[in-house]
């Protein structure tokens, strides 16, 4: 089932998006007087192999078409299948795949932008919403790495000291809000509002963050994320240091 209050909300000049197999949609739509091509996956379905390799592939027609169309990604999936058929098939490599696909995309060209309207977790998340060039979150979104529970069991540590954490630190925190402190999500809409399809508008018309991951930038401004913007500064002036010196030696 797609999500028709969003596409409504999001695309209100015209659309021809359909249903597909693996509860993935694709299609076309009009935003800001220009075409964008727009896929998705529906119905917080876990993220398989059949569903990477099918939305992987939308992806990588959409770039061998060579027309730079933007492309819009309606994420509600809510992890990755962890089921033993999909391991010994190597569900980490179609995931990879499609996280290469988006960013190759967004290498080729192409503005890529998510809209999380539903859950996203782990793996699924990582593929997909955290892979293109900027995230939106709407109404019903809940995004997270991983939950408070699975990294007590991964850290050993107890879970009433990392839900103490995750009130300082947002790395810790599952849901919207920590993520945006943290620069993942770049902006937070209401569909309520009415101003979500002139803001994805001036989302496509905006070059500069097509051409320049900020997100480091914004964790630091919104206090969640102190040090990446800082450390990254620091390698790029070393990294230039030391091919001049490379240069003049």
């Amino acid at each position: 089932m797609m999500p028709d209050n969003l596409i409504s909300a999001l695309f209100p000049h015209g659309h021809t998006l359909s249903a597909g197999a693996e509860n993935t949609l694709s299609g076309q739509a009009r935003s800001g007087g220009r075409d964008v091509e727009v896929l998705g996956i529906t119905n917080s379905t876990p993220l398989g192999p059949e569903t990477a390799i099918i939305l992987a592939g939308h992806v990588l027609k959409i770039v061998k078409s060579g027309n730079k169309t933007p492309i819009i990604f309606l994420i509600d999936t809510a992890s990755q299948r962890m089921t033993r058929r999909d391991e010994m098939l190597g569900l980490n490599e179609y995931l990879a795949h499609l996280a290469k696909s988006i960013i190759l995309a967004g290498m080729a060209g192409h503005r890529t932008i998510s809209v999380l309207y539903g859950t996203a977790a782990a793996g699924a998340f990582i593929a997909t919403a955290l892979s293109t060039q900027t995230m939106i979150a709407v109404d019903g979104a809940h995004p997270s790495v991983m939950d408070l529970a699975s990294i007590a069991r991964v850290t050993k540590l107890p879970l009433d000291i990392l839900t103490e954490k995750a009130k300082k630190t947002p790395v810790f925190a599952p849901g919207v809000e920590p993520l945006a402190a943290t620069g993942a999500v770049s902006e937070i809409w209401k569909l309520s509002d009415g101003l979500c399809a002139e803001r994805l508008s001036r989302l496509l018309a905006d070059n500069q963050s097509m051409n320049n991951d900020n997100r480091d930038v914004l964790g630091a401004g919104r206090g969640g994320r102190t040090m990446a913007a800082d450390v990254a500064q620091r390698v790029e002036k070393a990294f230039v240091q030391a091919s001049d010196l490379k240069k003049a030696g």
